[in-house]
């Protein structure tokens, strides 16, 4: 099925104030640079009218395709459904990112209000009868249609996109469908609003400078000056629940309580039985998900997802996490020894607690390999770690990145450059919005964009590619100085763009990759990160520009795999806890949230130190959907990254230029043209294995 091309992500909207459409910016042409977005001129106030315009106009093309009295072709039935939807494409992820990155009252408004229509919108497309029978008539004839491989991909996709949205049920099943569609988006809207709620509500408040024992002076100046916001916490420091301000809290602070208080604030997250209380949204989700895998013929949610995905089966899944549980959770044992001891000498009364972990990690890595994130962040300055990513990206495939003025900005703090391909030509627009901004900014990082690359009369549509991150803020005079996992986090999420970037397909039907095959892009980036080839290029010292000393570097090296037994445990709990969920085939009345997520945990033997990344009431990624009975897709990813990156390794040259273009040519260039497996197969020359993952992640 075509859907949206970006999908609206958190917090939204509702306005009732109206535009006359000649004075509305979204249902203008845009001429602006490139095609961009006219930022600076669009209100709130013209979303509602151009939404419904948009809806308006879709509907029409979808009733022009029903009823053309000529025979069902690929022209004019799949062509004319795969471009149908323009304007709504258009507008659509120009939203998405205000809710997602500068949401207030009236965004979160305006997308309840939203939310119905455009659910009730597609509901009617996908179970329109009539297009159904069109689209089937082309499929039953398309061996007989002359149709290359990627038009033959497109129709069985389409088809197989309708037949999963239940265009083959009859009509009561319908109705039934339609009902629970909207009522899980609605849940889904409602559960993330509650989190950007809850998360950007919470403040410790801290007055007495004794209890900053332990924190660097950036991060008291950054909490100083976050204090200043409120005329109510004016002269004091004020840390909240975003990664830049209690990641670095929770690795330095000396003040064992306030661990406690904001780690708890953080881990209970929409579990307070007040009115961003998500519990009850949780039981309710999992019970409309299971209706509707069983109303399309299924057991249970994950077997309806996995169907169309790289893994297939839940067996599948389970024997990757599985094999990893064991080897993951014995090294986070042997982190926590490590950690046991130092705490025992530092006169640490009992066992260490959550809100220990990341404080003596942080010791724990100070005295075995003489190597802290204090050293290290001065070496990568924000600035930096972009240019060391568009060196990377042009040795590999020799595409070039020039910083734009004078072109309309989403928000004040973006960046945007433009992307040119070797032979000058252009590829395409990318945007960059990296600081956080606690309750108007979900949190995280992603990668989405404002128009996905395709083909219009013969023509390329370049994209427009837009990169969201949560990073450290400049501090005072310093500048913008990032930790290791946002630097990771930097070549993650540019690993995303590349595949927008680069990519070549003729339709949007087959210009995205499954779920379980997409973050292999962007995480096959993340291994040169701290590769001393490219570190030398790009981690340069912030006041002296000295580079990354030889020193350091062999430190980051040495210690790259400590850590990997608490970051891949935490990472299998989540996604095992995920799986649990979906595999249901009933829904206890009596569901309990909390009590379902610790046994899930406690049966499999997780440390009472180690919570999963995300608990239930604040795990977006599978309640706020997008990665539903997915989350487990980043590690089976990794399984693809881990093998694709030793062709560059086993060439002698990480820059290899012929490995690299081989990976854009069969890989990203191709999106979704063919079976996951098969393009990797063409570019690797093999299925992968699981050993390149186990000695990445020091498991073995």
């Amino acid at each position: 099925m075509k859907k949206l091309l970006f999908v609206m992500i958190a917090a939204g909207a509702l306005f009732t104030s109206c535009s006359q459409k000649g004075s509305n910016p979204l249902l203008e042409e845009w001429n602006t640079p490139f095609g961009i977005p006219p930022f600076e001129e669009i209100k709130i106030e013209h979303f509602m009218p151009a939404f419904v315009e948009a809806m308006d106009q879709h509907k029409a093309e979808i009733d022009a395709i029903v009823n053309n009295t000529e025979e069902p072709t690929f022209e004019n039935t799949i062509v004319a459904y795969d471009n149908a939807g323009a304007l709504l494409d258009k507008i659509s992820p120009v939203f998405s990112h205000i809710s997602g990155t500068n949401s207030n009252a009236d965004v979160i408004a305006l997308e309840k209000e939203l939310s119905p229509l455009r659910s009730k919108h597609f509901n009617e497309i996908s179970l329109n009868q009539g297009l159904f029978e069109r689209v089937k008539t082309v499929y039953t004839q398309k061996d007989s249609l002359g149709l290359d491989l990627e038009q033959m991909r497109l129709l069985e996709e389409m088809f197989k996109g309708f037949v999963r949205s239940g265009a083959d049920l009859p009509e009561d099943k319908k109705e039934a469908l339609k009902e629970i569609n909207q009522e899980i988006s609605a849940l889904q809207l409602k559960f993330g609003q509650n989190l950007l709620s809850e998360t950007g509500s919470y403040k410790l408040v801290i007055d007495s400078e004794s209890d900053l024992s332990g924190l660097s002076e950036a991060l008291k100046t950054s909490a100083l000056a976050r204090g200043e916001k409120d005329s109510a916490t004016a002269g004091k420091w004020v840390f909240g629940l975003d990664n830049p301000s209690i990641i670095p809290f929770l690795q330095q602070a000396d003040n064992r309580e306030l661990r406690r208080e904001i780690l708890n604030a953080y881990l209970n997250r929409c579990n307070n039985n007040n009115e961003f209380d998500n519990k009850e949204v949780i039981k309710r989700l999992v019970d409309l998900r299971l209706q509707r895998a069983k109303l399309l013929g299924f057991e249970n949610f994950a077997q309806y997802q996995l169907e169309t995905r790289m893994a297939k089966t839940e067996e599948n899944v389970y024997n990757l996490l599985n094999k990893l549980w064991t080897p993951a959770l014995a090294s986070a044992k042997r982190e926590l020894a490590d950690m046991k001891a130092i705490a025992k000498a530092d006169g640490l009364k009992g066992d260490l607690e959550a809100a220990d972990w990341r404080y003596y990690f942080e010791k724990a890595m100070a005295k075995k390999f003489d190597l802290s994130d204090a050293q290290l962040r001065p070496y990568f300055k924000m600035e930096n770690v972009r240019d060391g990513i568009f060196y990377l990206s042009k040795q590999l495939y020799g595409i070039t990145f020039t910083q734009l003025d004078n072109v309309p900005m989403p928000h004040s703090e973006s960046t945007v450059f433009e992307c040119k391909d070797e032979d000058g030509s252009h590829l395409g627009i990318i945007y960059m919005d990296m600081f956080a901004r606690p309750g108007e900014k979900r949190g995280g990082a992603w990668c989405s964009g404002f128009r996905s690359q395709t083909y219009r009369n013969g023509e390329r549509v370049a994209p427009l590619v837009l990169i969201v991150g949560n990073f450290t803020r400049p501090n005072g005079d310093e500048p913008a100085l990032l930790s290791t996992d946002e630097v990771g986090t930097f070549f993650h999420e540019f690993g995303h763009a590349l595949a927008s970037l680069l990519k070549d397909v003729h339709y949007y039907g087959v210009g995205g990759m499954t779920r379980d095959f997409v973050e292999l892009p962007s995480q096959i980036m993340e291994h040169w990160t701290f590769e001393p080839q490219l570190l030398k290029e790009y981690a340069k010292h912030y006041q002296t520009g000295e580079v990354i000393p030889q020193e350091l570097v062999d430190k980051i090296v040495n210690s790259g795999k400590y850590g990997q037994g608490f970051a891949t445990t935490e990472y299998l709990a989540a996604s095992l806890l995920d799986m649990d969920f979906h595999v249901l085939k009933e829904i206890p009345a009596d569901l309990d949230v909390t009590a379902f997520e610790a046994k899930v945990l406690s049966d499999r033997g997780l440390i009472n130190q180690i919570p999963p990344r995300y608990r239930s009431t604040y795990f977006s990624h599978t309640f706020g959907g997008g990665y539903t009975a997915g989350y487990y897709s980043y590690i089976w990813a990794e399984v693809l990254d881990s093998d694709a990156y030793q062709a560059f390794v086993e060439t002698g040259d990480i820059f290899n230029k012929e490995v690299a273009q081989k990976f854009r040519k069969e890989v990203l260039a191709r999106a979704g043209q063919d079976d996951a497996m098969k393009l990797y197969v063409n570019f690797r020359g093999k299925e992968p294995g699981i050993e390149p993952l186990l000695k990445n992640r020091g498991l073995k």
